[in-house]
């Protein structure tokens, strides 16, 4: 679990995309923008180095993203050679972009019930919390880069300290 809210900072942009950023974001409302996004692009790493890109569905909760998916998939794969990975909210305009380490997490029963509770709320389905037990990925973030007008408050939000996940 994060110990204390980020710490924002301007992003460093290059010269050539105008002025610097003269206001930073809130990390309530990003993380209010992340939980209420209804899929994320999940990118990883294959083993080669070639980047591969998925949507998929998930829930933010205590600052961190939950999802699933078979253990076929090519993301599942990825992730258990390499944790590293990033995901995105489908709106490119007002960005949200989270970094960090993927690895595979047991929910515990009161989260398993939480994540059932959110999944039906969120998506209007969900499996019983039981099946919620499995292990699931959690991304944990490292640093998030977020906009609303870019490049007027473009912000980089910096994580001091996060939970760990089991990794393959």
């Amino acid at each position: 679990m994060t110990a204390s809210p980020p710490v924002a900072v301007p992003m460093t942009l290059p010269d050539d995309y105008g002025r610097p950023p003269d206001r930073l974001l809130a990390w309530a409302d990003v993380s209010a923008r992340l939980a209420s996004a209804p899929r994320y692009w999940l990118a990883t790493v294959r083993p080669d180095g070639r980047p591969h890109i998925v949507p998929t569905d998930g829930l933010w909760v205590d600052d961190a993203l939950w999802f699933g998916g078979s253990t076929a998939t090519v993301h599942h794969r990825n992730l258990l050679a390499d944790g590293a990975a990033a995901a995105h909210v489908e709106d490119g305009a007002r960005a949200v972009i989270v970094e960090g380490t993927a690895g595979l997490t047991t929910p515990t029963a009161s989260q398993a019930r939480e994540l059932a509770a959110l999944s039906k709320t969120k998506y209007g389905y969900a499996a019983p919390p039981e099946a919620y037990t499995a292990e699931l990925w959690l991304l944990t973030p490292s640093r998030v880069l977020a906009w609303t007008e870019f490049p007027r408050d473009a912000t980089r939000f910096t994580f001091r300290r996060h939970r760990h996940a089991r990794h393959g």
